[in-house]
């Protein structure tokens, strides 16, 4: 018959004990069986159930049953807004000013500096784009061109097609279109404000935007024009989609300020986007000007594109060299721009004895390139204009303005 006994969580059997056998062979397993079981046993408290005298028996109910002296509990507040928080809610108490509060100042110039050399970054993987040397399938090419350099307010197209127009007819004085030299005559007409600010630092490396829409002097017509001589007839289509790209950014840009406030807009995009305008012209320039010796341009039948070429110059950036992707490595880049830029270091390695001293090794930088500066302020010193005559020519220097022409 089954024994039954009273336990906390209600009534349930008693456990069956059987007797140890007296003979055959025990394992040590049951034994450790049975040892585990005479504690469980021993362990159990169950509730007393006594009878008191009388026709009627009287039950009494006691459980012994311990509980711990305190227990930890969730404050029901908390718990209900843990169990019910959505991620995908908007944030309630706090908006991206109050983020931008907590920040201490003296961070946000660290933010500039990075974020603008990641604009730049982004600009030169465009750039390769714009070559075809970031892949194979031009359609790629285009998509990921307009999404990078729209993302920067540069019309894909628009410049892609000018920059090739550079590449062509890099060292040649008239031809050229990225930071070619100024003929005597054309120095010569320049008013006084344009000509002190184009050779006074920092606004050279503020000139790119300028450039965009009205091009170098003596040049005429705009990236953002299809009409503009820069370009031919068949290649309208793809002006008008990269203005139109660079419209859209633009009015996002626009809505955003509405949206949070045109300070802040400055703070997070507008200055980056400055400093990113001072990366493009510091490298473009310094790799057509600035070298200790001064290399020619070139006129008439003396140009080609070897020689032209040949007058580019290799800059060593430091630590930005991985970030900007190699593209200090120009020499190469100018004479072969379907290289990808990641073999650019191997391919001029490869170059340099062919070349012999027709390449200019670069100056080996520091963690960062502030030996640029000292290059850019000479160069904007001593290189105004070259002559009108002369197929090999050289920059030459204004002495009126050579004296006032930097403030450092």
């Amino acid at each position: 018959m089954a024994s039954w006994v009273l336990s906390a969580c209600g009534i349930r059997p008693h456990p069956q004990l059987f007797p140890r056998p007296r003979t055959g062979f025990v394992s040590h397993q049951s034994n450790i069986e049975s040892l585990q079981l005479k504690k469980r046993t021993a362990d159990l408290k169950f509730p007393s159930i006594s009878a008191s005298a009388g026709s009627s028996t009287e039950r009494k109910w006691v459980p012994n049953v311990s509980a711990p002296l305190k227990i930890a509990s969730v404050d029901a507040d908390e718990r209900g807004e843990r169990i019910n928080f959505d991620p995908g809610a908007p944030p309630p108490s706090f908006k991206l000013a109050d983020i931008r509060a907590a920040i201490p100042k003296h961070c946000w110039p660290l933010y500039w500096a990075a974020q603008g050399t990641m604009f730049w970054a982004l600009f030169v993987l465009g750039h390769d784009c714009g070559h075809g040397s970031f892949s194979n399938n031009l359609k790629l090419n285009s998509v990921v061109g307009h999404l990078l350099h729209s993302s920067i307010l540069v019309p894909y197209h628009g410049w892609r097609i000018s920059h090739r127009t550079h590449h062509q007819n890099h060292g040649h004085v008239e031809n050229d279109e990225s930071w070619h030299p100024l003929s005597e005559k054309i120095y010569s007409k320049l008013d006084a404000i344009t000509r002190t600010l184009r050779f006074t630092v920092p606004f050279p490396m503020l000139a790119y935007p300028v450039y965009l829409w009205s091009r170098s002097p003596g040049k005429t017509g705009s990236h953002f024009d299809p009409n503009s001589d820069l370009f031919v007839p068949s290649e309208k289509k793809d002006v008008i989609t990269s203005t139109l790209c660079w419209t859209a950014m633009a009015a996002l840009l626009a809505g955003l300020s509405f949206a949070i406030g045109p300070v802040q807009m400055l703070k997070l995009y507008g200055v980056p986007y400055w400093g990113f305008v001072m990366w493009l012209d510091l490298v473009t320039y310094l790799h057509h000007h600035g070298h200790d010796e001064k290399l020619p341009w070139y006129r008439g039948k003396e140009w080609s594109y070897l020689r032209g070429g040949l007058t580019m110059l290799d800059r060593d950036y430091g630590w930005i060299n991985n970030i900007h992707h190699d593209i200090g490595t120009h020499v190469i880049h100018h004479l072969f721009p379907q290289i990808p830029h990641y073999h650019l270091i191997e391919a001029t390695e490869a170059a340099k004895p062919v070349l012999g001293k027709y390449y200019q090794e670069p100056k080996k930088s520091g963690p960062l390139p502030f030996h640029l500066i000292g290059n850019l302020i000479t160069s904007l010193k001593q290189d105004h204009y070259v002559s009108d005559t002369g197929d090999v020519v050289y920059h030459e220097t204004d002495p009126k303005l050579s004296g006032s022409s930097t403030s450092e």
